[in-house]
């Protein structure tokens, strides 16, 4: 077994390498471009909800009180007249990208450390680089995709988008498993 402690450069550096892929993923290709659509006529989409003001969080609608009225036929009938959105609203104006990539950053080593915690615990001593590699990309793996698919699955996500953010999720495992199996303590 090896020391959590002894994979603090591995754990640190792959967290470093995968920000700035995701960085590049985002910025430098068009690879997300169509995650999200454009509404039709935004601008009256906008004027219409803005009145409203909707505070910045989760919602479904229509959304029904409880099981007795989601079974209802009038709430059946507005489940059919439309539009069934699912939405998060964010805060008002332009986001600061700094506490946001901070955020991502924290995360990634979390990751990074779960995926280091898990193979120190399983991996023997003086392993080969292969098994490594393996270990700590699956769960870094299972970190960066594998949650993505219940928003398909319950809230209708983009098929497109899950599978585009599963690549980078299989992207950034390899990147945390090749820097594992490159800085594992020997």
């Amino acid at each position: 077994m090896t020391s959590l402690s002894a994979l603090w450069l591995p754990i640190l550096l792959s967290a470093v390498f995968v920000f700035i892929a995701s960085s590049l993923l985002h910025m430098a290709t068009p690879w997300h471009k169509h995650d999200y659509k454009t509404v039709p006529q935004e601008d009256q989409a906008t004027a219409a909800l803005r009145p409203l003001a909707i505070p910045p969080g989760d919602y479904i609608m229509p959304r029904p009180r409880d099981m007795e009225q989601l079974q209802s036929p009038a709430f059946v009938d507005r489940m059919r007249q439309g539009p069934v959105v699912v939405m998060s609203v964010l805060p008002n104006g332009i986001t600061p990208m700094g506490p946001l990539l901070a955020k991502w950053f924290v995360y990634l080593l979390v990751v990074s450390f779960i995926a280091g915690g898990l193979a120190a615990h399983v991996i023997p001593v003086h392993p080969d680089r292969h098994v490594v590699l393996h270990t700590t990309g699956l769960a870094a793996f299972l970190g960066y995709s594998l949650a993505l698919w219940q928003a398909t699955i319950w809230f209708r996500r983009s098929l497109g988008t899950t599978v585009r953010s599963t690549i980078d999720g299989l992207i950034f495992a390899l990147i945390t498993g090749a820097t594992f199996a490159w800085l594992w303590p020997r």
